[in-house]
């Protein structure tokens, strides 16, 4: 039996080579190629919410925010995608290709297809980057809102509640994010 060999894990040069797939698009976990389909209504619904409801709150403290944003937690063999990201202007500023580090808040509206382990490793990959403060795990099936803080640990927040934002000195309230949905 000869020796088998482990694949090397793709660097960033390498995935920028790689072509998007139709419906959807490639992202960079851990040095490897992850399809993530595009997002369905109600998912870019959500996007849309989140971004209005942080719109004023971040503006008023000096942050912007983005959807569908890319970054780079790790330097090498990661490019991950935010599904909504707040990020200091400053550091918005200086991107030159994608956001080196995490954004300070990434929000993931968490989908059928993703798995309690996949959310996991996102927001710890997330937060164990340089400039992360929190990740949310919005989940509309049980409408709720998960928040992993490097502030104040984790909580679940339900669809009465008003999720606080320390970087914005704010909250969102979540009976607006979710009505009629």
């Amino acid at each position: 039996m000869g020796a088998q060999s482990i694949p090397k894990p793709l660097t960033v040069e390498e995935y920028e080579r790689i072509p998007d797939p139709p419906g959807g698009r490639y992202e960079l976990h851990h040095g490897e190629a992850v399809f993530v389909t595009h997002p369905l209504h109600s998912h870019r619904e959500l996007q849309r919410r989140l971004r209005k409801l942080l719109e004023p709150l971040a503006e008023a403290a000096g942050f912007v925010v983005d959807t569908e944003f890319p970054y780079r937690p790790f330097p090498e063999n990661e490019v991950w995608g935010a599904d909504v990201a707040c990020v200091g202007v400053a550091r918005y500023d200086a991107i030159e290709k994608w956001l080196v580090g995490s954004p300070e808040m990434v929000i993931e509206v968490k989908s059928a297809s993703n798995t309690k382990a996949e959310m996991h490793d996102k927001a710890m990959t997330t937060l164990a980057g340089e400039g992360a403060v929190e990740f949310w795990i919005v989940d509309l099936a049980t409408k709720t809102v998960t928040v992993h803080s490097t502030l104040r640990g984790m909580r679940v927040y339900g669809e009465d509640s008003a999720v606080p934002v320390p970087l914005f000195d704010g909250s969102v309230d979540l009976s607006q994010l979710f009505a009629g949905l």
